[in-house]
């Protein structure tokens, strides 16, 4: 069994794998980690890898512990990757793009794919039939947009994310609703038109913590995926382990 844990700035996340299939997971706070791997490893026995992303603050004595645990790998820019990186600063890429992509070759094998993680900021990655990944775009996400006219403005409120009734919004509530959503919504539509343009058999994958919001007002086929990151840290284990 291969343990995954996907290591964030307050929060960390948890799956516990059997080959391909996703048996359990679990966010928790980052100051609970290895109380939790403990009981984690109580309860599956067979775990025997694990591999860490960590965007956030690790320390170097929870890691050691782990190490001795398990066999641990850490992913970062050194990691052999199941693709070929055309990314012209391969050391700056983030590791959960590089996970991202990595499920997407892993599932959707020979395709042209556009993996869209839509979180604290939206990423495009895109990786052509050919396993070379050429890169993408990043823009900042929805809550993001929405605190950024509040903290940088004098008098515009701080809202809650809700769909817009209307691409024109009657009042100052209503229009911040439209711009942020309506606004991304029609970016998103119009980076994946763009990109069908260049390559008709396109293959578009959503993922993140905003994807099922987005997904339900999205025209565009999709393929919308919670677990896409974890199973992308899971297929590069398996992937090094080979």
């Amino acid at each position: 069994m291969n343990l995954i844990v996907d290591v964030g700035n307050t929060y960390v996340k948890f799956a516990v794998f059997k080959g391909d299939r996703i048996l359990r997971k679990d966010i928790i706070k980052l100051d609970h980690l290895i109380k939790y791997f403990n009981s984690l490893k109580k309860e599956y026995r067979s775990i025997n890898k694990a591999i860490i992303s960590s965007v956030g603050k690790l320390n170097d004595k929870d890691v050691s512990y782990i190490d001795r645990e398990v066999d641990l790998m850490l992913l970062n820019s050194e990691t052999k990757l199941p693709f070929k990186n055309l990314y012209s600063t391969p050391k700056t890429l983030g590791i959960d793009r590089i996970a991202l992509v990595s499920a997407s070759v892993n599932q959707f094998p020979e395709k042209n794919a556009l993996v869209i993680d839509a979180g604290t900021c939206i990423t495009y990655d895109f990786i052509t039939s050919k396993n070379e990944y050429l890169g993408g775009a990043i823009s900042p996400g929805i809550r993001m947009r929405y605190k950024s006219l509040n903290n940088l403005t004098a008098n515009l409120p701080l809202l809650e994310t809700e769909i817009p009734n209307s691409i024109t919004g009657n009042s100052t509530n209503t229009s911040i609703h439209s711009g942020v959503v309506n606004g991304i919504l029609k970016e998103i539509e119009g980076v994946i038109e763009e990109y069908e343009q260049k390559y008709p058999d396109l293959t578009v994958i959503l993922t993140g913590g905003d994807a099922n919001f987005l997904s339900k007002q999205l025209k565009s086929s999709i393929f919308a995926n919670s677990n896409f990151l974890l199973e992308g840290l899971n297929y590069i284990l398996q992937f090094n382990s080979n």
